[in-house]
């Protein structure tokens, strides 16, 4: 249940006086759906975010901020070349974050096109991958949402300064640990709810 994002559109759709029924009218959607987002029942999509945000007039980072902060599955991703690295890492990231929906991608431009269609709340990056490099693909995802949180991985401490100049919000240094998980998670620039960490 989304009691932020729920909040926050009753309280755009009644300042402007709007029924559910008009807001579902300018919409195309049903009252019903309406109804649901109210609700926290349901969260709508990035194209239907896009939608209110332009329809009350406001920043679209705005309505997703609000939805940032849903007690829903969080998407969280692991980007790895390196499939044994990534089957470990994946375990520790589930174990650390157990109400996100953990992905991985051994490629940048899967991850990328994941991250087109399905809103990324963090993203865990290795620095050195075949093709497109994490330090591209964290500009590429902060490109598509500027409110993705990145975090690189590297066996190599050295590219820390590089990894800063990108937007990220953590670096950690290999192999993956849920304390190090634990810890990343407390500097995130747009922190969501991870439900309780596992130790």
């Amino acid at each position: 249940m989304n009691e932020a994002f729920s909040k926050t559109l009753k309280k755009l759709r009644t300042e402007r006086e709007l029924s559910q029924q008009a807001l579902a009218d300018k919409m195309f959607v049903t009252r019903p759906t309406i109804a649901r987002w109210e609700s926290g029942a349901r969260l709508p999509d990035a194209v239907m975010i896009q939608r209110l945000a332009e329809i009350f007039n406001v920043d679209v980072d705005y309505l997703l901020s609000a939805a940032a902060t849903s007690e829903e599955c969080p998407n969280v991703i692991l980007v790895d070349d390196r499939k044994l690295v990534l089957s470990g890492g994946l375990s520790i990231l589930a174990d650390a974050l157990p109400k996100a929906n953990v992905l991985g991608f051994t490629d940048g431009d899967e991850a990328l096109e994941y991250a087109r269609y399905n809103r990324v709340a963090l993203a865990f990056l290795d620095i050195e991958l075949r093709g497109m490099n994490g330090l591209e693909l964290c500009r590429e995802l902060l490109a598509i949402n500027p409110r993705t949180n990145v975090v690189f991985l590297t066996a190599y401490g050295e590219y820390s300064l590089d990894a800063w100049g990108t937007g990220a919000s953590g670096f950690m240094l290999k192999p993956i640990t849920v304390s190090g998980v634990k810890e990343q998670l407390k500097t995130l620039r747009y922190p969501f709810y991870v439900g309780e960490v596992g130790s």
